[in-house]
């Protein structure tokens, strides 16, 4: 028998995590920075989360969803969905790269230190691409900035610095919600 893509029930809380991805940013739990405008938000956690359950299928599946429906919901935040989800892809592929290079299953991360490479070289290609996709995609349509006066009015190091910190935060956070609160009893055995 051909194993699926994704079972029903792995299918079900993907969904569920979708959605509460979408919740968090009508809601927009978090913080923004008054000056520059970036958020520091928990969208992407949910994302994290179905990583550390289910692993990439679904991490992928549930950040592609949620980014849809935070686009389809709040028009005016497609921008930011997109840049989310292209922020998120790096960590989440870095964290699979991991498993599979030590060729372990998803609860080697039951130990938190087992996460630093993974995530800092996660969030170093994450920064490699936010930085350009910043200065010659989102800020010139978010502001109406050329790349040229952006790169003036906003330093590299407050993207790179905010999208660190938005990283670790997501990580963390899955890591807390998945392996302290006891939501790994509902993980896939792979």
């Amino acid at each position: 028998m051909k194993k699926t893509f994704l079972s029903p029930r792995v299918i079900a809380f993907s969904a569920s995590l979708a959605a509460l991805s979408a919740v968090l940013q009508l809601i927009h739990l978090g913080y923004q920075s008054p000056q520059w405008g970036m958020w520091i938000d928990v969208v992407a956690v949910s994302w994290l989360i179905a990583f550390f359950l289910f692993g990439a299928k679904s991490a992928l599946a549930v950040s592609a969803v949620g980014a849809l429906v935070i686009t389809l919901f709040a028009p005016d935040t497609w921008l930011g969905a997109s840049m989310k989800w292209i922020a998120t892809i790096p960590v989440i592929a870095c964290l699979y790269l991991w498993l599979r290079i030590r060729k372990k299953k998803l609860d080697f991360y039951h130990h938190a230190y087992k996460l630093i490479i993974p995530t800092v070289i996660g969030l170093i290609i994450r920064i490699l691409i936010v930085l350009p996709l910043n200065y010659f995609y989102a800020i010139p349509i978010w502001t109406g900035m050329t790349p040229e006066k952006a790169f003036l009015v906003i330093p590299w190091y407050i993207i790179a610095g905010f999208n660190t910190i938005q990283g670790i935060l997501d990580v963390v956070l899955a890591w807390l919600v998945v392996y302290r609160f006891r939501l790994s009893r509902f993980a896939e055995n792979s």
